[in-house]
C-alpha cells in the first residue's frame, strides 16, 4: 500500500511539473510557507491545516498543490476532511478549481468547490458546495489547525451535528 501512495505522488509531481507548476519558495518542513502565501492573497492562514508537508505554486496561473502529511480532519464551525492532495487555483481573494477538501452535513460528505471572501475584506468567507454557498465568521479561519485523528463514527456524527452526547 505504501508502495503505491508513494508511486502515485511521485506520478502527480511529474505531471504537475510538466504542467508548470514549481515551488514558490523553498519551504521549511513544516509548511508554514503556505500559510503566510494565503494572506497574501486576501485569504486567512487557517483556512489549511497545519500538516503542510509541502507545496507548490505557478505565479503564471495560480494553480496550486498541497500535500499533507496524511488525510486530516478539522473541527470547525462544521467537521472538514482534507485529503492528502489538495489542488486549485488561487487568486486575490478567491481559491477556485477547488479538489481535496470535503465537509459534511447531515452525515453526507460534500465537495468544496470554491472558497472568496469580501473585497474590500469583511468579517465573512464563503464556501461554495455545488450550488449552495455557506457563509462563516471568517475569525476561525485565523490559524492553522491541528488535525484530529482519524475520521468519526456515526456516534460523533450524532453528537457533533445535533450537539448530542450519546
Amino acid at each position: 500500500m505504501r508502495h503505491r501512495c508513494f508511486v502515485s505522488t511521485l506520478l502527480s509531481f511529474f505531471l504537475l511539473y510538466q504542467l508548470g507548476y514549481r515551488p514558490a519558495t523553498a519551504l521549511p518542513a513544516n509548511g508554514t510557507g503556505v500559510h503566510e502565501l494565503l494572506p497574501k492573497f486576501g485569504l486567512p492562514r487557517g483556512l489549511l491545516p497545519q500538516a503542510v508537508k509541502s507545496f507548490s505554486f505557478s505565479e503564471t496561473d495560480g494553480r496550486f498543490l498541497v500535500l499533507l502529511e496524511q488525510p486530516c480532519y478539522v473541527e470547525f464551525e462544521y467537521l472538514v476532511y482534507y485529503d492528502v492532495n489538495i489542488t486549485g487555483t488561487l487568486r486575490y481573494g478567491s481559491i477556485t478549481d477547488l479538489k481535496g477538501i470535503q465537509v459534511r452535513k447531515f452525515f453526507i460528505w460534500l465537495d468544496i468547490d470554491e472558497i472568496r471572501v469580501d473585497l474590500p475584506p469583511s468579517d465573512c468567507i464563503y464556501f461554495q458546495v455545488g450550488i449552495i454557498t455557506k457563509r462563516l465568521d471568517v475569525a476561525q479561519f485565523a490559524n492553522p489547525r491541528s488535525c484530529r485523528e482519524g475520521g468519526c463514527t456515526w456516534r460523533d456524527s450524532v453528537s457533533f451535528e445535533f450537539g448530542l452526547r450519546l
